[in-house]
């Protein structure tokens, strides 16, 4: 495929330019990137590979103008909507998320001082216990 001009087989319609095909593809392979499933029965691997061939083979809706504008923007809503249904639920969780840190602040300071009672007793002689022992008993 020569890259640097169009194949004179596709729409000129939909894609005008060889610049329109990057952003088509590009979108495209984003989609594919993400699980989206793909057109053609392609052999490719590749994401990008694989949307640039529907891109060709005009498989692929291509929204231009207003129309993508509009599009645009109704997906820009969605975005919005989708993440505030996200904080949403954040915000419910919150009050269990708190409990379970409250639980885990509490194991991992019981661990902590377990850990350090340990390397304590380990580095402690007996000799220095009692010496220290008679010393406050002197007091």
């Amino acid at each position: 495929m020569d890259i640097v001009s169009l194949p004179p087989e596709i729409q000129r319609e939909k894609i005008d330019s060889r610049y329109r095909l990057v952003i088509i593809a590009s979108q495209r392979a984003k989609a594919l990137a993400l699980g989206a499933k793909s057109e053609l029965g392609s052999v490719s691997v590749k994401f990008t590979t694989r949307a640039i061939e529907e891109a060709l083979e005009n498989e692929l809706e291509v929204v231009t103008g207003e129309a993508a504008r509009e599009a645009r923007q109704e997906a820009l809503k969605e975005e919005a909507r989708r993440l505030a249904a996200e904080a949403e639920k954040r915000e419910e969780m919150g009050v269990e998320l708190s409990e379970l840190e409250k639980d885990l602040k509490f194991y991992l300071n019981e661990k902590e001082e377990k850990e350090r009672k340990a390397i304590e007793d380990l580095f402690s002689s007996p000799e220095a216990e009692e010496g220290a022992e008679e010393a406050q008993a002197e007091e």
